[in-house]
């Protein structure tokens, strides 16, 4: 401990210990006893104690004082089992018996004290702290705190009764562990006696038909067996198992959530995983738990590497059930290969989609996000019904905007179509699973099949700004699954038509297929013909002029993404110049919503980085000339008022500086100097952030070696020619590069500051020590510079750095300790607020016992 904490540490117990001093809130005391933990893991808690008497003096005061707050209370029941976690000083307290006061009858558990939760959760705490040694279960048993720590697992707090539960179990592997070795028999006689007691209480619990004294029972066992693995856990588990199985037996099963938590927690045991009984008892649990339990028994069981092969294959039956019930449904014939039977296989999965809404839809998208978990993993079951999946996916989805046909005398289909009409949740959750299973391949049919409901998704004006989002994801993951080959200028057929298609190949790509599409239901509606599904391109234009300014946003961050993979081929190139999508993206840069806003300063970067800007004057589209857009992104730089747009247009300049694009190329210098300029008066911190590393892109150009150094490299920089850094530092100083670097160096945002020393320090190291420039003349002006700068770190930044010479730049910067200044702007801005002693000086002025400014103000 530190001299000035130990100073400070006696008055701040003894405002403690008064009643009638001011309570210290519960943020500075949790912090305090952080920091008795740390002191105490990194040394002797005995130590401690000797060296600060004031501590067990404190806990004396707290035995005998009256009317202290339940905070203080707790706070001592809490240090003093930390304290005594380790064993020595526990022999230490206990002898004048200072931990039978406070945990026992004597202490607060006997006194008006105990009403408040803080203090019984602090009574907890402390005991589960002081519990890691052999001494502490003797100290446990003759306390009888046992009985109280069971009764505390009802407690009315929630925190307070989770607490309890945890304490038993980690007594319970506490006084188990020196029996690890030795196999403690399955006889009641072999067990220690705490483990007895608490195995009893287990026991007793689990037979009562009390709900909560089986969940108690249950989440003990789960923390048991989630957190010790040794063999013993093999006995306790043998001995408990019939109880866990009978439970399965009651009609309707108890605590079925806190029984999926045990299974899991006992099949992930690596001791457990050769009990064939344990295997027996899932696999039982799986038939008789309702799907929206076994559902998530089901995931858990198949992300595991050690599931036996039926029981994981039981278990990706019952998770697919749901899916399987929809596809029935929906369509005469049975249910496509790779998912189980039906409703008629499965009732309890047809009762649960058909008792409510609010079921009905619970079921389906836990199944959904449950199976979208489920499809990366390598541990997947194989072979994956990938075809079944997708054909589910749609189905779904057409059951939600009403163009799914229920099978002819299917009850189930025509409550489906009731429950799910316009669900925005099963929508989402479905379109979800449908963009992750884009990962894989499936037959040309259902592909298509998945591209015609997109679409439909995409044009529906009853599609909400949500699921149109989620829409837009999955057709970008579709699109961009399309295989194509390296340098292939043409999209695939099946992706021409969904981007720009004719009538009569739009028509053959939403062609019914088994599923029951729209055209099925307009012929069974009396309609001739359903009218041609328009195609990407044109529903997006149409998205992009949306009132809703969600809708307007994820069509140009759509936009933005399939034009930075597909700007390259040929086909995506003439379909998007035919379109209005460039020019109606580039009028969005003056939407009245700033997020729009900025996506569409990203959209049109992109359009423009790959020469698929709107082109307004031409023959086509008379207009007069065009205006410039580095124009109207400077434009936006420097006038927008909100930061989201001035962000996404530095983006942009930096990704064009990096490409070389055309209209940077023209005058690089001039447009350097533009954007640093209006980057250097910008108030969001991130705009001058970006602004550095536009700088940095300059630098490494203007040394030729563009993109060399990462940031995080452990070897510094090859040094560059002296002809190259004094090329580079005369373009940096005309550019005012140098000028908006330094400034940046003493920003009052950290990560600006940050930023500026990593690029001035790139800088100096690309100058070999002892180089001199080329062509420099006389002694270069460096106490100009250092004045300057000294007068911008006292806060005078008003006045310009005023004409730099290369060479003063570089004495500047060989004279400047950047190294020191980046080790300090690393560390945290209130690393003095936040020490130990600065802490103890805040918790002293609260009680009036520092003077004035004798406490830090953060």
């Amino acid at each position: 401990m530190d001299p000035e904490c130990s100073q400070l540490l006696p008055a701040l117990c003894a405002a403690l210990a008064d009643p009638r001093q001011p309570v210290a809130d519960d943020t500075c005391l949790e912090k305090l006893l952080d920091w008795f933990k740390t002191v105490t893991e990194a040394g002797s808690s005995l130590q401690l104690l000797q060296d600060s008497p004031c501590l067990v003096e404190l806990l004396l005061q707290v035995l005998k004082a009256q009317g202290l707050s339940p905070r203080v209370l707790a706070f001592s029941l809490r240090l003093a089992g930390l304290l005594a976690a380790q064993e020595d000083c526990f022999q230490f307290l206990q002898q004048g018996e200072l931990l039978t006061g406070l945990f026992g009858e004597a202490g607060p558990l006997g006194g008006a004290a105990w009403t408040a939760p803080t203090v019984r959760s602090g009574w907890i705490q402390g005991l589960r702290s002081l519990a890691q040694h052999p001494s502490a279960l003797h100290f446990l048993a003759d306390l009888g705190a046992l009985d109280t720590v069971v009764a505390l697992q009802g407690d009315s707090s929630l925190f307070v009764a989770s607490a309890a539960g945890q304490l038993l179990a980690h007594i319970l592997g506490l006084s188990l562990r020196g029996q690890a070795e030795g196999h403690p028999g399955p006889q009641a006689c072999d067990w220690p006696a705490s483990a007895q007691t608490i195995v009893g209480h287990i026991e007793e619990s689990l037979c009562s038909p009390a709900a909560p004294r089986v969940t108690q029972a249950l989440n003990v066992l789960t923390t048991t067996f989630g957190h010790c693995h040794r063999l013993w856990t093999q006995v306790l588990w043998v001995r408990l198992s019939p109880l866990v199985a009978c439970l399965l037996e009651k009609d309707p099963v108890p605590a079925t959530h806190s029984l999926v938590d045990l299974l899991l927690s006992v099949a992930r045991s690596p001791a457990l995983s050769s009990d064939r009984s344990l295997w027996e008892t899932v696999a039982q649990a799986l038939g008789r738990l309702r799907p929206a339990h076994a559902g998530p028994l089901a995931l858990g069981l198949l992300t595991l590497q050690d599931c036996p092969q039926a029981l994981s294959t039981q278990a990706f039956a019952v998770l697919l059930q749901p899916l399987a019930c929809v596809l029935k449904a929906a369509a005469q014939a049975p249910a496509p290969p790779g998912l189980p039977a039906g409703p008629e296989g499965d009732p309890a999965v047809a009762d649960t989609l058909l008792s409510s809404r609010s079921a009905c839809v619970g079921l389906l998208c836990q199944t959904l996000a449950h199976l979208e978990l489920l499809q990366p993993l390598p541990q997947r079951p194989t072979p994956w019904p990938q075809a079944p999946l997708l054909g589910a996916a749609v189905t779904v989805l057409r059951f939600c905007n009403g163009s799914a046909v229920p099978a002819s005398g299917s009850d189930v289909g025509g409550r489906l179509c009731a429950i799910l009409a316009g669900c925005v949740r099963v929508q989402r959750a479905a379109l979800g699973f449908l963009g992750a299973l884009s990962e894989d391949t499936g037959p040309p049919e259902l592909v298509a099949q998945v591209l015609a409901v997109l679409l439909d998704y995409l044009r529906s004006p009853d599609s909400s700004p949500t699921v149109l989002k989620k829409a837009f994801q999955a057709t970008l993951q579709w699109l961009l699954s399309t295989p194509t080959s390296p340098g292939c200028c043409a999209l695939d057929p099946p992706t021409q038509l969904f981007l720009r298609g004719n009538p009569a190949s739009r028509r053959a790509l939403r062609g019914a297929t088994g599923l029951g599409g729209a055209g099925r239901r307009g012929q069974a509606r009396g309609h001739s013909d359903p009218p041609p599904a328009p195609e990407l391109l044109p529903v997006l234009q149409r998205r992009l002029c949306s009132p809703c300014w969600e809708v307007r946003d994820s069509g140009l961050e759509f936009l933005a993404q399939v034009v930075g993979h597909w700007a390259g081929q040929a086909g995506f190139r003439h379909a998007l110049l035919a379109s209005e999508v460039p020019e109606l993206a580039q009028q969005l840069l003056q939407d009245p919503e700033s997020y729009v806003r900025a996506s569409a300063v990203t959209a049109v970067g992109q359009l423009s980085g790959r020469g698929l800007h709107a082109t307004p004057a031409g023959p086509e589209r008379p207009g007069g000339p065009q205006k410039s857009l580095l124009l109207e992104l400077l434009h936006v730089l420097a006038a927008d008022s909100e930061g989201f747009p001035r962000r996404a247009a530095m983006q942009v300049f930096t990704q064009w500086l990096r490409d070389g694009h055309a209209e940077v190329a023209e005058d690089t210098e001039r447009f350097v100097a533009r954007v640093l300029q209006a980057a250097s008066r910008d108030l969001d911190w991130e705009v001058r952030a970006q602004g550095l590393e536009l700088a940095r892109v300059f630098l490494e150009q203007m040394l030729g070696r563009p993109g060399s150094q990462c940031p995080y490299a452990v070897a510094a920089p090859e040094a560059a020619a002296p002809g190259r850094v004094a090329q580079a530092l005369r373009a940096s100083c005309r550019v005012q590069l140098l000028e908006f670097a330094f400034r940046a160096l003493f920003d009052y945002d950290r990560p600006v500051a940050q930023k500026s020393c990593d690029l001035l320090l790139f800088l100096r190291d690309q100058a070999a020590p002892g180089d001199s420039l080329p062509e420099a003349g006389g002694s270069p002006d460096v106490a100009s510079v250092e004045a300057a700068l000294q007068r911008w770190r006292a806060g005078e930044q008003g006045q310009p750095l005023g004409p730099l010479e290369p060479e003063a730049v570089l004495a500047v910067l060989r004279s400047m300790d950047l190294e020191g200044l980046r080790g300090a702007l690393a560390e945290s801005s209130d690393h003095v607020e936040r020490s130990p002693q600065s802490l103890l000086q805040d918790m002293l002025a609260t009680v009036g016992h520092l003077g004035d400014n004798g406490a830090d103000c953060y």
